[in-house]
């Protein structure tokens, strides 16, 4: 054994202050002796003279924070937490106390602890701090801490049943109120069961939630701190809700003691989220915490909506309960493939026999169900139209593909909508933005009770899940074939794809590009099963008309709208999906409210294509005030070069002023492998 004495007994004050310098010296060689039973670990904290007399700071052992203290008597070490409020001990000082010795003071409250042993002063009877051994060796000062591996918390158990409900990725910030929670979290990660991502504003970590439910159908989690961080994720928590994904919302809170007279960032969470969330609760006893975890990611997943738990800081660093409970989703969710009631299968089979120009209106909740949707499409030849956020679920080449209905829309959809008899509507909400006629027979198909006839009476609701309903409905269906519906399509498709390029090839008086045109050159650059991301506003409209959608999947803040949505809920998708590429499309009002995200891109080399249509407006606020006969007002931006600023952050940057620019900016953008991209384009506010 090699043994380090310092000239002074306080370096070894771990233990008794009181033993003499041959008993300290006898307890070493015993431990020694023994194996090491109770295994000290030394860390190199620093060189020797890294203090002053007289001075105080804060090192790191392992991952402890130790308060580091240098007297004329030489060096001690304290845990770095005050037990009083957990004040951080290494960034107070050193003073003399009543009776002469000098003390460690906490800065917060100005509590003495003996730098060498961490008793208090007599007078007062507060609990002492953790002291450690300190050696100071030729290449520097060591501290020996006796670890023992950290035991298993509440939160490990938690974010275990998490992981076994499904949740793989977690976007948020790690704060003061919520580090129990993120340390069961680091180490889910360290094991590889876990990944997560710390964004810049909890609002993006909302976003990136829904863009990875949207994507997939399934809850990813977001992350946050009491107070002010909380309410940060409620924006993305509504956009989840309205458009109807699951996702899992994880907040800190302030201790349970000072709750309620007004602690420091302390809100009633339960209350303010009480409005998004499906299921909201606080953790408060071991005895059903797991439990909770459960149920939260039950209501998210079957109601496709927001589960919300609130964890008070004590309870996050409480011991696992033992036995640990078994939660997993097996057993715990039905299948949900319903089939409608037979008779009411048998009215649809019959209007749909009966109808001379049958059209087929996919909604969101359609989505997942393309192929029983273009099966019974082809098998009765009729036209299949989309809303716009279920964009994408059917090629726009096919045959049969009318492309997108309403406001965001193609005459081709609202045309074949109106020469149609009989619409069978899947999985859409009859949104005022996508118009469904109420002129026509409507035939409507929806999981939800709820849905079916929301808003105005159908002629025959059918209750079922809308795959099954398809596959019983290409069972009983007459074949038949439309040649004139097939070719009353192409017709529209021809005159629309030459308006399209009439607009595109528009030159407009500030010479800036026309969306039209940006739209046709992000169609052959994009690869077909891309992940298109859109954000809110003209490049939304323009994305809806001009993009002519192959097998890419498209999503949006649907029935929030909310502006700031696209690169969030890119990296949200890219996570749920790294192997696609991913491709955001937003304006410059958009990207602007959630810029910092790109620097979260180039961390964790998110090769993320953002395509920026930079007017430098609010055009589409613009456009309306216009159309409403108000002044146009307060609507213009100062902006930054974007593509500068993508260079700075790390990533690849491409500003866009020319036409013949811009096919070969997004090309060299969407190859970008190396973190993200981003092709800003100087375009037109005039017109869509």
């Amino acid at each position: 054994m090699t043994l380090a004495l310092i000239g002074y007994i306080p370096y070894l004050n771990v233990f008794s202050p009181a033993n003499t310098y041959k008993t300290l010296l006898e307890d070493l060689l015993l431990s020694d002796s023994k194996n090491n039973k109770s295994a000290m670990n030394w860390y190199h904290v620093g060189d020797k003279d890294l203090l002053e007399e007289g001075r105080v700071t804060t090192v790191y052992a392992n991952s402890h924070a130790i308060c580091l203290a240098r007297t004329k008597e030489g060096y001690g070490a304290l845990s770095n937490r005050c037990p009083h409020q957990g004040g951080p001990l290494g960034d107070g000082f050193l003073q003399k106390g009543k009776d002469g010795n000098e003390y460690v003071v906490c800065p917060w409250h100005a509590y003495e602890y003996d730098p060498f042993t961490g008793e208090v002063p007599g007078e007062f009877d507060d609990p002492p701090v953790t002291s450690y051994p300190i050696e100071v060796r030729e290449d520097g000062l060591y501290v020996g801490l006796e670890e023992e591996p950290r035991p298993r918390t509440l939160m490990d158990q938690m974010v275990d049943t998490m992981i076994n409900w499904g949740v793989d990725s977690v976007f948020g910030m790690v704060g003061h109120s919520n580090l129990g929670v993120a340390e069961a979290m680091y180490k889910a990660e360290q094991e590889g069961r876990l990944r997560y991502f710390g964004i810049r504003h909890e609002g993006a970590a909302a976003f990136a939630a829904t863009g990875y439910a949207k994507l997939t159908g399934k809850p990813a989690a977001c992350f946050s701190i009491a107070g002010p961080g909380a309410t940060n994720l409620l924006t993305g928590l509504w956009d989840a809700k309205v458009d109807r994904v699951p996702v899992l919302a994880l907040t800190g809170q302030v201790n349970s003691q000072v709750l309620g007279p007004g602690a420091f960032q302390e809100i009633p969470l339960a209350e303010a989220f009480e409005a998004v969330a499906a299921w909201s609760q606080t953790v408060l006893r071991p005895e059903n915490a797991s439990e909770l975890m459960a149920l939260a990611l039950k209501h998210a997943i079957i109601k496709r909506d927001v589960g919300h738990l609130i964890f008070p800081d004590e309870v996050q660093t409480l011991p696992a309960r033992e036995p640990e409970p078994e939660l997993p989703i097996i057993g715990r969710v039905a299948n949900p493939k319903i089939t409608p009631p037979k008779e009411d299968l048998a009215a649809a089979v019959e209007m749909l026999n009966e109808a001379d120009r049958p059209a087929i209106i996919v909604g969101n909740g359609g989505r997942p169900f393309a192929a029983e949707i273009i099966k019974l499409a082809e098998m009765i030849d009729a036209p299949i139209i989309t809303t716009f956020k279920a964009k994408g679920t059917i090629p726009d080449d096919h045959p049969l593909a009318c492309g997108v209905l309403g406001r965001s829309g193609t005459p081709v959809a609202s045309a074949t909508m109106m020469r149609s008899d009989v619409l069978l509507v899947l999985g859409a909400s009859f949104s005022n933005h996508t118009s469904i006629t109420t002129k026509r027979k409507l035939i409507q198909v929806d999981f939800d009770r709820m849905m079916l006839g929301k808003f105005h009476k159908v002629d025959l609701a059918v209750w079922g899940e809308i795959g099954a309903t398809l596959d019983l409905l290409c069972e009983q269906l007459d074949s038949k074939e439309r040649v004139e519906r097939r070719d009353y399509v192409a017709r529209l498709w021809m005159n629309w794809r030459a308006d399209k390029q009439k607009r595109a090839d528009r030159i407009p008086a500030d010479k800036r590009i026309p969306n039209a045109f940006i739209m046709q050159e992000l169609n052959k650059a994009a690869p077909e099963n891309a992940v298109m991301a859109v954000d809110v506003g003209n490049n939304a409209y323009s994305f809806g008309m001009y993009f002519e959608s192959q097998h890419q999947d498209v999503i949006m803040s649907g029935y929030l709208g909310s502006i700031g949505f696209a690169f969030p809920a890119a990296m949200g998708a890219w996570a749920a999906a790294p192997e696609r590429k991913i491709i955001a499309v937003a304006g410059d009002g958009g990207f602007g409210q959630y810029l910092a995200e790109f620097t979260t891109a180039v961390k964790y080399k998110i090769p993320i294509t953002l395509l920026l249509l930079n007017n430098s407006e609010l055009a589409k606020i613009s456009r309306e005030q216009r159309g409403g006969d108000f002044h146009v007002w307060q609507t213009s931006l100062h902006n930054p070069n974007f593509a500068e600023y993508a260079k700075n952050c790390g990533g690849l940057g491409i500003r866009v002023t020319e036409r013949d620019e811009l096919l070969p900016a997004l090309e060299k953008a969407i190859a970008h492998q190396d973190g993200p991209s981003l092709v800003e384009v100087i375009s037109d506010s005039g017109q869509l």
